[in-house]
């Protein structure tokens, strides 16, 4: 109530207690009846509105602190297209789509704030054949299909980048920058003048007021040494000598000054090697060192491509007390290679966290890790069917995939929930932990 309607409402009662006294004649009011005088001053009408409400000491209504800020990163091993998954994007008219590569991770893209993959193959060109292993040329399409996805961050530094020479890894740059600027192409370069303010090797993305670091760069392009026309062209992990010799157990001193860079610059330093040994899944002792260097240089996040089968996921803490997250690698992503171990791979899934808006985003441990995927393909002909993930496999379908007749090697769902066990362990997530129920 208004003080002053409170006013009037107290006024108007002390006037009906005055009115009130006395008999009462035939009208109602007694004429010889005299009203005891009141001293309205000290009636309740005078009072100070205090008196009754004590404004001062109301208690005031908290203000709710900030909700924390998250921010979700995805990320999908390697982009391998053999001829198997070229032959499942041609269409009639022979154009190419390859949509079908992401429907059943669509969900998964589209909850994540960052969704990554590593583009193994290269895009050299249409007017090129369109070739698979050894020497791989893949169609622009590829490109298209991810934009339409929603993939906003693609890593061009591979082994096979200069598989179509310098004219196709320069194609395989502007194709994104020219027909995909809002996707972040990281790790080659191709026709674009660089910007003398800007360090060309770290690549940056804002996310809900936060910037993201990225740093992708190979071990090297398949060759023993440095092709003269790829430098400045292809970022490269390992270091190398006068004569362009590359020794690809050692970081690249300017890789670490790079992550130093980029500490100063970002909020979160995601560094993206592409390293290691084929078809081992135990990473080198020496991809351990390059970690640990990477993580004191500023490495906030490690995540590894290139051997193409999954390998550990771990904390790593240095000597000088930095720790950082490492995937060392994810395995394929798509692929029709022929072993059972190369068609199971992992996504993934970081969660960030700054809980007091201020203090900072941080790896929130018991929200990341990773999910088991099975990459599925047929056989006469051999064509990309599903990607399952390894909750939803059945021994039916190890029974029914491409490399039972392929190669007569069936795969165990035993063999795969073991490699989950032995590989992920504790770092291992289901969907419902990404999307909920």
């Amino acid at each position: 109530m208004k003080t002053e309607h409170l006013r009037y409402f107290l006024f108007a009662a002390t006037l009906l207690l005055i009115g009130g006294c006395g008999k009462k004649g035939p009208g109602g009011a007694d004429p010889a009846a005299t009203p005891t005088p009141v001293d309205i001053s000290k009636t309740i009408v005078n009072a100070e509105l205090e008196d009754f409400i004590d404004l001062s000491k109301a208690t005031p209504t908290p203000t709710p602190p900030p909700d924390p800020i998250e921010v979700s990163l995805m990320m999908v091993g390697d982009n391998l297209l053999h001829t198997g998954i070229l032959n499942t994007g041609k269409q009639g008219d022979g154009t190419y789509n390859f949509d079908f590569e992401y429907t059943d991770i669509q969900p998964f893209i589209d909850a994540a704030d960052i969704a990554i993959i590593n583009q193994e193959t290269p895009l050299g060109g249409d007017d090129r054949e369109f070739t698979s292993y050894p020497t791989f040329n893949s169609p622009t399409a590829v490109a298209d299909a991810q934009a339409k996805a929603g993939f906003n961050v693609v890593l061009g530094a591979t082994n096979h980048a200069y598989d179509t020479g310098i004219s196709g890894l320069i194609h395989f740059a502007d194709y994104y920058h020219n027909n995909h600027p809002e996707i972040l192409l990281c790790g080659i370069h191709g026709s674009e003048t660089p910007d003398p303010d800007k360090n060309p090797r770290i690549y940056t993305l804002e996310i809900k007021g936060y910037t993201f670091a990225f740093i992708n760069a190979t071990y090297s392009h398949n060759w023993e040494s440095v092709a003269a026309d790829t430098i400045g062209h292809l970022d490269f992990l390992c270091p190398y000598d006068a004569n362009r010799k590359l020794d690809m157990t050692r970081v690249a001193p300017q890789v670490l000054e790079d992550i130093k860079e980029a500490d100063q610059l970002a909020d979160i330093v995601i560094v993206c090697p592409h390293w290691g040994v084929e078809y081992t899944f135990t990473p080198m002792p020496y991809q351990t060192t390059m970690a640990k260097e990477m993580i004191d240089a500023g490495a906030d996040l490690i995540i590894g491509a290139h051997p193409h089968v999954v390998e550990p996921v771990e904390w790593i803490t240095t000597e000088a007390g930095n720790e950082a997250l490492c995937y060392y690698s994810l395995g394929n992503y798509v692929s029709t290679q022929d072993y059972p171990e190369r068609i199971y791979e992992a996504m993934a899934w970081v969660k960030f966290r700054d809980e007091l808006m201020g203090e900072g985003l941080k790896v929130v441990r018991e929200e990341s890790g990773a999910l088991s995927m099975i990459n599925q393909y047929s056989y006469g002909p051999m064509l990309f069917q599903h990607i399952y993930f390894l909750e939803d496999y059945t021994d039916e379908l190890c029974g029914s995939h491409g490399l039972v007749a392929r190669t007569g090697r069936r795969p165990s769902l035993n063999d795969m929930k073991s490699w989950e066990a032995q590989l992920l362990g504790e770092f291992t997530l289901h969907k419902a932990d990404v999307l909920g129920e």
